[in-house]
């Protein structure tokens, strides 16, 4: 079966997921606001975001009369990423100041993180996806290593 993949993820570490599979792939981000979208549950949050980041990115292809790929099978990918920390749901970063003092924070400690992945058959219409957790326990982050990530221009690790 032939099929097309469209990423709908700016994030560099996805793509290179899809890149190191050896799969082509399109990339559309969805331009939704994010932080607009509120659940209590991390899990129930990585979720909604999947699924609100493909109905904006099928939206627009409906607009803009992007058919997915005609009688070819187009599969869209969308995903959401969210850190728990001390009980505090913690998404992407707004700027490179709290990045850093969420990096700070992490010094010695431990944070739960929570990820989703969600398919969307663009000729069918179904849906599969879900997520899982993991607990990451950090090393205490010498101050030095800490301030070298501040000055870092374009720090990955941060996430900005």
């Amino acid at each position: 079966m032939s099929f097309q993949i469209i990423l709908g993820s700016a994030s560099m570490a996805r793509r290179q997921i899809l890149a190191d599979l050896g799969y082509e792939f399109t990339i559309m981000t969805a331009d939704i606001d994010e932080k607009s979208i509120r659940m209590d549950k991390p899990e129930e949050l990585v979720m909604v975001l999947a699924e609100a980041k493909a109905d904006a990115i099928i939206s627009r292809m409906q607009s803009s009369e992007l058919d997915g790929g005609g009688d070819q099978a187009t599969l869209l990918i969308t995903a959401d990423t969210v850190v728990v920390y001390e009980g505090i749901i913690r998404e992407k970063p707004s700027s490179k100041e709290e990045a850093w003092e969420f990096i700070k924070g992490y010094s010695g400690g431990q944070a739960g993180v929570i990820g989703s992945v969600l398919v969307t058959n663009l000729k069918t219409g179904k849906r599969r996806g879900g997520w899982r957790s993991a607990e990451v326990y950090f090393h205490v982050i010498p101050d030095e290593i800490i301030g070298n990530l501040r000055r870092e221009p374009h720090s990955t690790l941060l996430g900005v």
